[in-house]
């Protein structure tokens, strides 16, 4: 395809660009991708936060109304990310494409993935002090730290196996949103290509783990304010805990991701258009 062509780049082309990009991504200064990341990590939890504010006070409409409104406006965390340029754990994933065809190794995989992880979370959590110390939670007299307490509290009484089944469904569906962003040309193009998959994943409910970096902690900090959680009323937070945070979510979200968009988009792609 020559460079002056407008039309998307056809499904081949795209493997062969994120294999690419993810030997770029591996092979490159780590303090890079580590900043790279806590930017994602930002991103990712100011689409939480944009998702919880435009939520807390939907009542009155229908659950599947508020689901896609909810999902079409959590879509601004990959927008900026894909857009102004970050290290998303969930998107790099993908690299394992350029491993199985070893222009990677696996110590630099598993150390992208690993420092990515990392600088995601410091990105979210520094987001999450931020909210916090500008009192974010108290519009609606309180309501909305009352949204943020149960969204958290739903995450960590969520079985292992509903955890981990819901990030596979997840990552498939970032991972393929992203895999649609390298068959545009324009930021239009990369823009409408996240609306659809993400929008679908938050509202069927799946489970991201860098999201969930920024969900449940903010949920675990309003746990902390008595007058919020007196607003919740009876809600059970007996699992609401560091604990519950780590193992009962973040631990088989993360292991769901990986297989959701490594193994199902990833290899899949790869043994479609890449392998010899």
């Amino acid at each position: 395809m020559d460079n002056f062509s407008v039309d998307a780049y056809t499904p081949k082309e795209i493997a062969a660009r994120i294999e690419n990009l993810g030997v770029t991504k591996s092979t490159g200064d780590i303090s890079r991708v580590f900043a790279l990341a806590i930017l994602a990590g930002a991103f990712i939890a100011f689409g939480a936060v944009f998702f919880t504010v435009v939520t807390y006070d939907l009542g009155s409409i229908a659950a599947g109304l508020m689901r896609l409104i909810g999902g079409f406006v959590f879509c601004l965390g990959l927008v900026l990310v894909v857009v102004a340029g970050a290290e998303l754990f969930t998107g790099n994933n993908l690299i394992v494409m350029a491993y199985v065809d070893g222009k990677v190794s696996l110590k630099q995989l598993l150390l992208n993935w690993g420092v990515v992880y990392i600088g995601n979370f410091i990105g979210a959590v520094g987001v999450l002090l931020l909210i916090y110390l500008s009192g974010h939670w108290q519009i609606g007299g309180g309501a909305l730290g009352v949204k943020v307490l149960a969204i958290a509290n739903a995450k960590v009484n969520l079985t292992w196996m509903e955890a981990f089944t819901r990030g596979i469904l997840c990552n498939i569906l970032v991972c393929l949103a992203v895999w649609l962003c390298f068959a545009g040309r324009t930021v239009v193009d990369k823009v409408l290509a996240i609306i659809f998959p993400i929008t679908a994943f938050v509202a069927m409910g799946f489970e991201h783990s860098v999201a969930n970096m920024y969900f449940i902690p903010a949920g675990l900090v309003v746990q902390t304010q008595a007058e919020l959680v007196q607003l919740a009323g009876v809600m059970n937070l007996d699992n609401l805990t560091l604990h519950g945070f780590l193992f009962n979510n973040l631990l088989p979200v993360t292991l769901g991701n990986i297989i959701g968009g490594s193994v199902f988009v990833g290899l899949f792609y790869w043994f479609i258009y890449l392998r010899d």
